[in-house]
């Protein structure tokens, strides 16, 4: 009777789900952070003429268009530096407290325009410009998806950002950063339609 009720207990324990690396509330949160991104795009480009799309308020200013294909461009990249780099790091819960509070802090500081970046090269989207049917098409379905679903433990792969004010970030923050870099990326397409000589349609 002893053996039957260990064995039914340990049976019963390989069955069970593995229990989830982020909570609900994190994962409603980030997909609320990733939807919210997206519709921002989306709105600041949706009916956009040709030549609305094509607008260079300056020689060396980016256009929607090159706006929207780094948008497109990054999202990749960012993606591919989660589940090729961070997730490949040791587990490391003892450096929580690096990276705790940087969730809200981030998503504000990358919509902070008066800082500029020089895009890298994987990400410059001058080299070659994807329609708008393209970027639209190629945004964020991956990440919300993986966001969603993921067993894996985001809280505890570390990975530091190439920009010391940005600094170590966790797994689930390198996601955040996706949503912080478009909506800071939305920005800039807002500016490039308030130029006084952006074009009626």
């Amino acid at each position: 009777m002893l053996k039957s009720m260990v064995l039914a207990v340990a049976m019963f324990v390989l069955a069970a789900p593995a229990t989830e690396t982020l909570t609900k509330e994190e994962r409603d949160k980030a997909v609320a952070e990733l939807e919210g991104s997206k519709k921002m795009f989306l709105d600041a480009t949706k009916g956009l003429s040709p030549a609305q799309w094509s607008f260079k308020s300056a020689p060396d200013r980016w256009s929607i268009a090159e706006c929207a294909d780094h948008i497109a461009l990054a999202e990749a990249f960012i993606f591919g530096r989660v589940t090729d780099g961070v997730l490949k790091t040791p587990l490391t819960p003892e450096k929580r407290s690096v990276t705790a509070g940087k969730d809200e802090k981030l998503v504000i500081m990358l919509q902070d325009r008066s800082f500029k970046a020089k895009a890298p090269e994987p990400l410059d989207p001058t080299k070659t410009v994807l329609t708008p049917e393209e970027s639209v098409k190629k945004f964020l379905a991956k990440t919300e998806e993986f966001i969603k679903t993921t067993q894996e433990n985001l809280r505890d792969h570390m990975f530091d950002h190439p920009v010391p004010a940005i600094g170590t970030l966790d797994g689930y923050q390198w996601v955040l950063l996706i949503s912080g870099h478009t909506r800071r990326h939305t920005l800039q397409i807002l500016e490039v339609k308030a130029d006084p000589n952006f074009p009626k349609m």
